[in-house]
């Protein structure tokens, strides 16, 4: 059996502050179009999704290059529920370490978020 986990946080600020010009090309640039519609340009959930890719991005024990921000997707269920959705090279990396089930977790305080990923492989 395979056990994999990453962990992240984030100042909540560091999404606020961004210039809209530059913040329009790193939305799009960094979360999928379910991300950004669920997230509604709130800045605490697009924290928590982005969090929560890093997390995954060290769990496969990559970090974002080989593994692109949209390679990971982080999906909520209508409970509220985080669920991960791998793409790309990161769904190569996860298949070739036989990682088969994610588990992450988001959390927030009033100035950062906070992310947990956990894998489970054969």
């Amino acid at each position: 059996m395979t056990l994999r986990s990453g962990i992240d946080t984030i100042e909540i600020s560091r999404l606020a502050e961004i210039r809209p010009a530059i913040r329009a090309r790193f939305i799009q640039r960094v979360f999928t179009e379910t991300e950004t519609a669920q997230s509604r340009d709130n800045n605490d959930a697009l924290s928590g999704v982005f969090a929560a890719k890093e997390a995954v991005s060290k769990a496969l024990g990559t970090g974002i290059g080989f593994v692109h921000w949209r390679d990971i997707e982080i999906i909520h269920l209508p409970t509220g529920q985080p669920t991960v959705q791998l793409h790309g090279n990161a769904k190569l990396v996860a298949d070739k370490l036989g990682l088969k089930e994610w588990s992450v977790s988001i959390s927030h305080d009033r100035t950062k978020a906070i992310a947990l990923a956990v894998a489970l492989g054969e």
